[in-house]
């Protein structure tokens, strides 16, 4: 992928003022309310935009100019492992919490809107981040981005968006009314995986491959998103299941509720039959030894 100066200027500028809105709001929350804002998520944010920055300066990279291995991990950088930290800094919630009341409705009718729940489908999500990246090696697009540099600007913002709006949809810390049950984003999660992984082997064996670079150069780009996908993919999956909180039956919280009810009964007659106010033991109440 081509470097395009004035590409990488306006983003990086634009990238600058959200992380200003986002840090001046963070600071606000902790300076002038009391439940605060977590700092972790602060750090997070702070990571994503440095990654971003980061893939937006291709120069720092550590590959030569030219080397497809250095496009290879500008588009992990950008589709991948940014958005991880920009999405697990929660900007909805803190916009939420920080813009005054119309906005905040206004913004909550919009995660409520049947558009967006389409948007919010990790089915959708899934074809717009794997789609990209197959069209993008597997169709004469990337030899378009040679000679027309201004497409960076849509590719830079797809990488970008659809990493974002995949990794919000499978793991995001943000409300979202309408979004799928941990079980079904796992499976997607899934899914992710073996495409990824397959769409890295096509493209180490030069199936259908359209790019212009050395046969060496693309199988070596092809085993760092194999193995950088599979990196990304695995925290992303640590995310989801490290804040799942899975939620208990009916059955069984009515079960849990006469269970309680029954103990404070046996309890209050094991209380009087020997006058003492204190709470009885596990012996005396031997329903707690029961099977449930």
């Amino acid at each position: 992928m081509s470097d395009h100066p004035y590409a990488t200027d306006s983003s990086l500028v634009f990238l600058a003022f959200l992380t200003a809105l986002y840090l001046g709001a963070a600071f606000y929350q902790q300076a002038n309310l009391q439940r605060g804002w977590n700092l972790w998520r602060i750090v997070a944010w702070l990571a994503g935009s440095a990654t971003l920055a980061l893939a937006l300066l291709p120069h720092d990279l550590p590959f030569p100019g030219g080397d497809f291995r250095k496009h290879m991990l500008q588009h992990l950088l950008l589709g991948m492992l940014a958005p991880l930290g920009l999405v697990m800094a929660a900007p909805v919630t803190l916009a939420l919490r920080t813009v005054p009341t119309g906005w905040g409705r206004l913004i909550t009718r919009v995660l409520r809107s049947k558009a967006f729940r389409i948007w919010a489908n990790p089915i959708t999500a899934l074809v717009l981040d794997m789609g990209g990246m197959a069209a993008l090696y597997f169709t004469p697009l990337y030899m378009a981005i040679m000679m027309h540099p201004g497409l960076l600007y849509f590719v830079h913002f797809h990488f970008v968006a659809a990493g974002c709006l995949y990794t919000w949809v499978i793991a995001g810390p943000d409300p979202a009314p309408h979004r799928a049950s941990v079980p079904q984003r796992l499976i997607i999660l899934g899914v992710a995986v073996v495409l990824h992984s397959i769409l890295a082997q096509m493209l180490y064996a030069g199936i259908h491959v359209t790019v212009p670079a050395p046969a060496d150069q693309i199988r070596r780009a092809a085993e760092l998103m194999y193995y950088g996908g599979d990196i990304t993919e695995m925290l992303l999956a640590f995310t989801l299941v490290s804040t799942w909180r899975p939620v208990r039956s009916n059955r069984a919280g009515i079960l849990d509720k006469a269970l309680e009810q029954e103990a404070f009964r046996h309890a209050k007659k094991i209380n009087c039959r020997h006058g003492m106010p204190s709470f009885p033991t596990l012996q005396d109440l031997n329903i707690f030894s029961t099977d449930r």
